[in-house]
């Protein structure tokens, strides 16, 4: 019987882990190629209805080739933003209208690679317009992010719309269509993305009824027409035991209903329709293994672990939630409170404070739940400690490496000495 109300699964099996984990050096993170394919495919399904659907990765959820050329071999698109990760969905054959660009800040050296790729240009601010321009020329498709103010609630990680550095107003949305219609551009995009790990379906519904009623808009206003609109992403993964994957059939059928009525039901074509998910498609179904160093026992126990938040940042720089499972102790007592943490030179250095978990002795393997994006990706070098390997399992029993652990040639490489 398990003791712990507050479990959540693993997307590898507990004692298929705890042996890979016994085999190699910790940390590591890990992946599970199945569960991403078959989950892709149901994102893909919940929209089916749709003639032209289309899902670009957030390449900056889990940048890996590997992980890429999975997802690409299921259709799926990548959404870049930046030269490396263009250059790494260039490097796997993605290219064209397979990529939307989305930055912001944007080095003219950028625009260049992205028009080079042919990738869609999906521009954060008015004053791109002329930037894109005088550094690769206008593509013939260009896309505007929206950033709608207090039109629409964001939340705690991207914030309240008007108060993020994202996108333009809904004022310099026709501006900016009217200057690129007065250039000779025909093709045109619209992309939000106003939230990020939301959980309420109906969220990503209002979102693209909101699309929708300003292409309609802008279409009637300005006489163009447009061929993509860019949902954004932000779907969230249930962190927590006891809350709710986001019910992906119903996003998918509100916004056919939303689609329905406000595009074709204003007598506009059909367009592309698309998604840039990340969080939702590799999050759940990658984690962290780490094995514990040192307890400390002073006005709090401590678990001392061999990584730290270079591997893992969003308890330090959220709050974030991320669960633990004890390797080998899923059916013992929660009777012991700990604070997790790493070896940083940072009070913040911490994967979980107060938590309720079993006894923990020197050598335990701790899991962190849901690190399957944003987790090894958000890596940095603070202290000189070095990313760790990450793996991914093809198959039960075995485990691909798609990425070496970083060694301190790798971190001196770049100094002068």
């Amino acid at each position: 019987m398990n003791l712990n109300p507050q479990s959540k699964s693993l997307p590898i099996d507990e004692a298929e882990l705890l042996d890979f984990a016994n085999r190699v050096p910790t940390p590591f993170h890990v992946y599970d190629a199945q569960s991403i394919i078959d989950n892709v495919r149901r994102l893909k399904a919940a929209f089916a209805w749709h003639p032209d659907f289309r899902e670009f990765f957030a390449v900056k959820a889990t940048p890996n080739p590997q992980i890429l050329r999975l997802l690409a071999n299921e259709g799926v698109g990548a959404d870049c933003s930046s030269m490396a990760e263009l250059v790494m969905a260039d490097r796997c054959r993605i290219r064209g209208d397979m990529v939307m660009f989305t930055s912001n800040d944007t080095p003219a050296e950028e625009f260049v690679k992205a028009v080079q790729l042919g990738a869609v240009v999906n521009l954060d601010d008015i004053g791109h317009i002329a930037a894109l321009e005088e550094a690769a020329g206008l593509p013939e498709m260009v896309c505007f992010r929206f950033n709608p103010g207090p039109l629409k609630q964001g939340n705690a990680i991207i914030g309240k719309p008007e108060e993020a550095k994202y996108g333009f107003t809904l004022e310099q949305l026709f501006e900016g269509y009217r200057i690129l219609k007065e250039k000779g551009v025909k093709r045109f995009g619209l992309h939000a993305m106003v939230a990020s790990n939301e959980l309420n379906p109906q969220y990503f519904v209002e979102t693209a009824t909101m699309l929708f009623t300003v292409a309609a808009d802008i279409s009637k206003k300005l006489g163009i027409t447009f061929e993509l609109i860019n949902l954004g992403g932000g779907i969230g993964i249930p962190y927590r035991p006891g809350e709710q994957a986001v019910d992906l059939e119903a996003v998918g059928a509100g916004i056919k209903e939303s689609y329905e009525k406000h595009i074709l039901g204003a007598g506009l074509p059909h367009l592309r329709l698309c998604l840039e998910c990340g969080r939702v498609i590799t999050g759940p179904y990658g984690c962290l293994v780490s094995r514990v160093l040192h307890m400390k026992h002073t006005y709090r126990d401590y678990v001392g672990m061999d990584a730290c938040m270079a591997n893992l940042m969003r308890p330090a720089l959220y709050g974030a939630y991320h669960h633990i499972t004890v390797l080998g102790k899923s059916n013992a007592p929660v009777d012991h409170i700990y604070d997790v943490t790493g070896s940083l030179c940072e009070n913040n250095d911490k994967f979980a404070i107060g938590r309720a978990l079993p006894e923990i002795t020197v050598g335990d393997l701790l899991v962190f739940h849901d690190a399957g994006a944003h987790g090894s990706a958000m890596g940095f070098q603070y202290n000189g400690k070095l990313r760790c390997a990450e793996y991914l399992r093809i198959a039960p029993g075995i485990f691909q490496m798609i990425r070496r652990a970083e060694t301190l040639d790798d971190y001196f490489a770049t100094m002068v000495w």
